[in-house]
């Protein structure tokens, strides 16, 4: 890539394979999620090498140091090169991910409505 170029903050971030979309990435950014000296970025902010970004994502925190510029997206051996990681090991598990539970359509054991086996149950019990 020409040094001459510019390349926001978004794509780079998609490039490099932090977000799984550019529009991810995007959002990060007008959430306040991504940061450079402590300063909230817009998507639209230039990178360039050498800068320092804080990044959350909903896997953990990062903070990540420039030291290549992709354009496009690669594989993630070729993305690795492009920036080096940083993060305090106390800031590791700082962010947990937690997988959403999902209702699975059988109700927990003995919570609410009986079903139609334990109503035959109890009838049986009760004659």
């Amino acid at each position: 890539m020409d040094p001459k170029e510019k390349l926001r903050i978004d794509k780079y971030l998609w490039a490099i394979r932090l977000f799984k979309t550019r529009s991810q990435a995007g959002d990060a950014c007008d959430k306040g999620k991504v940061k450079c000296l402590g300063n909230n970025l817009k998507a639209s902010k230039t990178v360039n090498l050498g800068d320092v970004y804080e990044v959350k994502t909903e896997a953990r925190k990062w903070v990540i140091k420039v030291t290549g510029l992709l354009e496009k997206r690669t594989g993630y051996p070729e993305a690795i090169l492009n920036y080096e990681d940083i993060t305090p090991p106390e800031d590791l598990d700082v962010v947990k991910f937690t997988a959403p539970s999902f209702q699975t359509g059988k109700r927990l054991s003995k919570t609410g409505r009986p079903t139609k086996r334990d109503r035959r149950d109890i009838e049986g019990f009760m004659s």
